[in-house]
């Protein structure tokens, strides 16, 4: 599948493998199911293989093309799924929630053990719609870029005191002063 300017989508071509290899298992002879599998390994392999060729070569040159390659959602897409992306799981998932458009939560923490990571909300009160779908945006990009990630929390958002009608200062709280006479 491809994505609005002819790039392959990388969450949409997973999903679509899944289907196929699904509808083999359900609908096809089970020879031929075991053989598609066999072939998505192969290619899968040898696929892994050719981008940690890639990685190690680019990680050598001291221009930094490495970067630029994390950078690109399809290929760190698929450093991960080989396991093959330097950085770890919560720093691609903080990159990705600081990458959102309007910024609408910081990554609080993530717990490796449970797969959770917790998103603190920032900025205004924000439209609970806007914060769901971006929630949404966040989880579809977190499943390429870290599919450790299995759970996404929000933190509430902590209720802020407004303080209505005059301030009291120091001089305030002080004994009253007799007035002095010239």
């Amino acid at each position: 599948m491809s994505a609005p300017n002819g790039a392959v989508d990388a969450e949409r071509t997973g999903r679509r493998v899944e289907a196929v290899l699904d509808r083999l298992a359900r609908d096809g002879d089970p020879t031929a199911t075991e053989a598609a599998e066999e072939l998505v390994r192969a290619l899968m392999d040898f696929y892994g293989a050719g981008l940690a060729r890639v990685a190690a070569l680019a990680a050598k040159q001291t221009d930094g093309p490495l970067a630029a390659l994390l950078e690109d959602e399809l290929v760190a897409g698929l450093l991960v799924l080989h396991g093959l992306h330097p950085w770890d799981a919560t720093t691609r998932a903080t990159r990705a929630v600081a990458a959102l458009a309007g910024r609408p939560f910081e990554a609080a923490d993530f717990d490796s053990a449970t797969g959770t990571l917790r998103l603190r909300p920032v900025g205004g009160s924000g439209c609970g719609q806007t914060v769901e779908a971006a929630r949404e945006q966040l989880e579809a990009t977190l499943s390429c870029v870290a599919p450790e990630v299995t759970a996404v929390e929000v933190q509430p958002r902590q209720a802020q005191l407004l303080r209505i009608g005059p301030t009291r200062t120091r001089d305030a709280d002080a004994e009253p002063r007799p007035a002095e006479v010239p």
